[in-house]
């Protein structure tokens, strides 16, 4: 997992955009884009989409390959995988543990059986 800071950072400023949270979903639904079908399905300009990927990229999430002439875009999970590892996973064991406590105390010693 990498380090809190500034890596952490960039993921939470590229994801705090709408339209990057979109690309990001065109990626995983139909990743290998290029910049021209990414644009056929944004409601921006090519220049503003431009922007908004190199932002992904500099987050790491997402990564560009060149095939040809062609340049294409992939979304990289990993990144995303590791502010729900650090972000999200904790306080959902923290609930769930919760729950399961409450679950126990209503039921009692017979754990549901009469």
């Amino acid at each position: 997992m990498q380090k809190e800071g500034k890596g952490t950072d960039l993921i939470f400023k590229a994801m705090a955009d709408p339209n990057r949270r979109k690309v990001l979903d065109l990626l995983f639904s139909n990743n290998g884009q290029t910049l021209t079908q990414l644009c056929e399905q944004l409601d921006m300009q090519r220049q503003s989409a431009t922007q908004h990927i190199e932002i992904l990229v500099k987050a790491n999430l997402v990564t560009v390959v060149w095939k040809g002439r062609e340049k294409l875009h992939f979304l990289n999970p990993v990144p995303i995988y590791e502010v729900y590892e650090r972000w999200v996973r904790k306080f959902e064991e923290n609930r769930l543990g919760f729950l399961h406590e409450i679950k126990t105390q209503l039921e009692g010693d017979n754990h549901g059986t009469t």
